[in-house]
């Protein structure tokens, strides 16, 4: 996956998995993130050049759920941004392997502020994980 221009700020994010190898199959395999430096605790990815790092945990997140635009949407969760060409590839590539969407890739706000592809899936271990793609990304921050 690419790497956000230089000027943007990358972030580090960390997340609870129960097993690590089911990881390594999901973020590596299904998604295609590179493996980077890694233990018997943890893995770290480079999520379109953020550093993004499963560790390995035996409790599980509580799921919570918000309503929005008549779904529900799993709290907490995270994703990308992406190109809409880019969300489209990914959304084939995630229905190819048989992943299980909590909410199907589906246009948000059509024909509004803010109008955006969005999905929403879960990795092996739970973690809820977003995509979306804006219409016009000047307005990711739309009000």
């Amino acid at each position: 996956m690419t790497a956000p221009l230089a000027a943007v700020p990358r972030f580090h994010l960390a997340i609870p998995v129960d097993d690590l190898d089911a990881a390594r199959l999901f973020y590596g395999g299904v998604l295609g993130l590179e493996q980077g430096r890694s233990s018997d605790a943890w893995v770290d990815w480079n999520l379109h050049g953020h550093q993004f790092v499963t560790h390995l945990a035996t409790e599980r997140v509580r799921r919570i759920h918000n309503p929005v635009d008549g779904h529900e949407v799993p709290v907490p969760h995270f994703g990308l941004i992406l190109p809409i060409p880019e969300f489209q590839v990914l959304a084939e590539r995630l229905r190819t392997a048989g992943i299980d969407f909590v909410i199907e890739p589906y246009v948000r706000f059509e024909g509004e502020k803010g109008e955006q592809w969005t999905m929403f899936l879960l990795d092996p271990a739970g973690n809820a994980l977003e995509f979306k793609a804006f219409a016009d990304d000047s307005q990711v921050f739309a009000v």
